[in-house]
């Protein structure tokens, strides 16, 4: 294996034949964040072998040395069969050549083929201000400076152009996230999306910076408000100015695109620039801002040709300036929003009005096939040039008079509820990039409090079980929705019945549509609640669909995460349905457990389910004191710090608490609350599961506001991790079990959901968890 890999910046796509999928190609430890490949597909050869066709924007990594050269005649045959697969996408064998030269494939003994293509970035292709970060709105900070000086110290506002700039600014950013919640309101949109698949967290990661063009186009416009004084002194209003900025958008800007659109489309512009932009496999309204800093100049001159020739006519106004950009950026999240808007009925009543506006549909056939539709918003253009797809019109009746067949019946849905006011932001239809992140409370989210509050509200006194994220796994479909309760409700005596109501509704959807399992959150499985599940299973025995609480593998999770040569361990929250099945667990393995309860009969009807040989080993503990010398808690039931200051130095806390306790002790350590790692091949996940931190007045009693603040931070779940509740009901589904799992853990089937998901890629979070699992 070739091991002198070196980063190499390039724009040119590679393509890779290895032998050996279960190694990856580039150690990871040598990429960056912003090295994201753009595209990958992964493709079975005629002769049997494997085919990453990797298309790079920006960069490249390989490996450097010139081996043995594909023979000729094989070069040939695999150049045919990867037209072969590429077909969908490459209208002409032409387009090949985006791939450079085929001849820098190389093979080494059999078990790498790689190519190396070392080639310098090209010019006007990365952003100047990329490496800045989010100081990159920095830049605009001369605008505001000028503008608040103006205000404070001079007599008349002569710079008031530059609070419109920044307005405009604002606007556009406002519409492009309001087109993004639109986008990602699943309950919404779910039937009438365009591409099924989900947006992931790579695409996500390099659409992270999409509002460069809003900078760019705002120091450009400054620059000419400095450069041409008259430009910054427009009338309010002026309706002529509408009419000539609509025949220059139509005779100029449209043309213009069009043609260098078709440019960018050629062999070199495509693949050293506009490939970034088609880089992106799910279209999303951010998609449209999500391209090299050379196309968004030339975007910049589209825009500003009717603008500044309207002016130069003496029509200008501000009015006409707001209107036709924030219409332009409106129309551009239009086309990329991936849910098809524009009802076909329109066109059949005006059939010349569908030369005149582009759709969602009319726009993803460019992005799905690239050698059609290349108009900015009017499909005339592409009439005239003869590249409009014969498809357009057919998919987009499809698409809008059937939307109720477009959407597919999940294998698996997890019945999640609404943490806090402060987590329910944490979704994609609200901020797509923080979503996409741990959560964790940030200052920004405070001023969206009044507006979650009134939410809740409304959500109490009308609303049903709804969609709120998806993603593939191996070819199924799995769904996650939401209870329209938020956590503090679930103890209120009164609010019971109306939250068994929903969760009963979404277990009967779920069988009503045909899904086969579904998985109980935190407080859905309440024991108090519904017995975990039982009440709906016992009230509906004909259910088709399996109802699952996944404490069998939450079980599983904390169990392997105690060492084996553990013989002693203090839990509490020991009467709990874990709590149960975790001391039977170990009082099986020969674990003496120190059960924190002061119920005794509870404790014994637990210990007299243990076997006769095994009872002994579970002891009846009343007070915190009981395990000062025991440096194995497992903590079920939240303790204060106080009573942690029983345990002794080195003491490990495991825990199934909620919310997890404060890592108060330094000379202790604390283990994670029990999650797994979703497997590698996982398709479309771009959200990241809020952990159940529950904000109650209790809570807030015993520790102060800052220490309670301070927990907030304290664990969340990273990319790709889920409960493992959650993480149970996928095992329950993919593992095809036809019983439900509801009500008392049964202990003999904690080892057998355990080996279910390690076989099924599903991995723990802990560390210590990790070094079982891997033994």
């Amino acid at each position: 294996m070739v091991d002198n890999y070196q980063l190499v910046f390039t724009m040119d796509p590679i393509y890779i034949e290895y032998s050996q999928p279960d190694k990856p190609l580039i150690p990871q430890k040598l990429l960056r964040p912003s090295q994201q490949l753009c595209a990958v597909r992964t493709r079975e050869m005629a002769n049997g072998k494997r085919v990453e066709i990797l298309r790079l924007c920006g960069f490249l990594l390989g490996a450097i040395s010139r081996l043995s050269a594909i023979p000729e005649k094989r070069e040939k045959r695999e150049k045919r069969e990867l037209f072969s697969i590429l077909k969908p996408s490459l209208k002409e064998k032409r387009e090949l050549s985006f791939t450079g030269s085929w001849k820098n494939i190389f093979v080494y003994r059999g078990k790498l083929v790689s190519c190396v293509r070392k080639k310098m970035a090209s010019p006007l292709s990365a952003w100047p201000w990329e490496n800045l970060g989010i100081f990159k709105y920095v830049l605009c900070g001369p605008l505001a400076a000028k503008f608040v000086y103006s205000w404070m110290y001079e007599d008349s506002l002569k710079d008031l152009w530059c609070l419109h700039i920044l307005l405009i600014c604002g606007l556009r950013g406002l519409i492009h996230q309001l087109w993004s919640t639109y986008s990602n309101m699943l309950f919404l949109t779910r039937n009438r999306r365009i591409m099924q698949q989900g947006v992931d967290f790579k695409q996500i990661d390099r659409e992270w910076d999409w509002d460069n063009f809003i900078i760019l186009q705002a120091l450009s416009a400054s620059m000419g408000c400095l450069i041409f004084p008259s430009l910054a002194n427009l009338p309010l209003w002026n309706p002529k100015g509408f009419i000539a900025l609509q025949l220059l958008h139509m005779t100029i800007s449209e043309p213009l695109y069009y043609w260098a659109h078709r440019l960018f489309h050629e062999s070199y512009l495509f693949t050293h620039y506009h490939s970034l932009h088609h880089s992106s496999p799910v279209l999303h309204p951010f998609t449209a801002g999500h391209a090299t800093f050379l196309e968004h100049l030339i975007l910049s001159i589209v825009i500003g040709i009717p603008i500044i020739g309207s002016i130069l006519m003496g029509y200008g106004s501000t009015s006409m300036v707001y209107g036709y950009v924030l219409a332009f950026d409106f129309l551009r999240c239009l086309g990329h929003c991936n849910v098809e808007v524009v009802p076909h009925e329109i066109f059949n009543k005006l059939p010349f009005l569908r030369y005149f506006l582009y759709t969602p549909t009319y726009h993803s056939l460019h992005h799905s096939e690239q050698g059609t539709n290349f108009c900015l918003f009017m499909p005339l253009f592409d009439a005239i040039g003869k590249t409009l797809n014969s498809n357009s019109w057919q998919l987009h009746k499809k698409i809008t008079s059937d939307s109720w067949k477009n959407s597919k019946v999940p294998d698996f849905v997890f019945l999640a509820h609404v943490v806090d006011v402060t987590s329910a932001m944490h979704q994609p239809f609200v901020w797509r990039s923080f979503a996409s992140m741990p959560f964790s409370t940030r200052i920004f989210l405070v001023p969206g409090w009044p507006v979650t509050f009134i939410i809740m509200l409304i959500m109490w006194a009308r609303s049903k079980t709804f969609l709120v994220t998806f993603y593939n796994l191996r070819g199924r479909l799995h769904q996650t929705w939401a209870v329209p309760r938020f956590g503090f409700q679930y103890f209120l005596p009164f609010a019971t019945e109306g939250i068994n109501n929903h969760i009963e509704e979404g277990i009967l959807r779920a069988d009503r549509i045909g899904v086969k399992v579904i998985s109980l959150a935190a407080l859905n499985k309440n024991e108090a609640l519904n017995g975990g599940g039982t009440l709906f299973v016992n009230k509906h025995p004909d259910l088709k669909v399996r109802v699952v609480h996944g404490n069998t593998l939450t079980a599983a999770v904390i169990l392997n995460e105690i060492p084996e040569d553990v013989k002693e361990v203090f839990l509490t929250g020991a009467t709990s349905k874990l709590g149960r099945a975790i001391a039977l667990y170990l009082c099986r393995r020969r674990v003496y457990v120190l059960m924190l309860t002061s119920s005794t009969e509870r404790f014994q009807n637990i210990q007299k389910e243990a076997p006769l040989d095994c009872q002994n080993y579970l002891v009846q503990v009343t007070k915190y004191q009981a395990a000062q010398n025991c440096k194995t808690w497992i903590v079920g039931k939240w303790i204060t710090p106080r009573q942690q200051s029983w345990a002794p130095s080195g003491t490990h806390f495991h825990q199934f608490v909620v919310p997890p306790i404060l890592a108060f002790r330094r000379d202790c350590t604390y283990g994670d609350l029990a999650a797994m790692r979703l497997p590698d091949d996982v398709e479309g996940l771009g959200c990241c599961e809020v952990s159940n931190l529950l904000i109650n007045y209790l809570l807030i009693l015993i520790i102060n506001l800052s220490e309670f603040w301070w927990m907030l931070g304290q664990y969340t779940m990273e990319r790709g991790v889920v409960h493992a509740c959650h993480a149970g009901g996928i095992v329950h589904s993919l593992e095809g079990w036809t019983h439900h799992e509801v009500g008392a853990i049964d202990v003999d089937k904690i080892d057998v959901v355990w080996e279910a998901a390690l076989k099924h890629g599903l991995r723990p979070v802990s560390t210590m968890n990790n070094r079982h699992s891997s033994r």
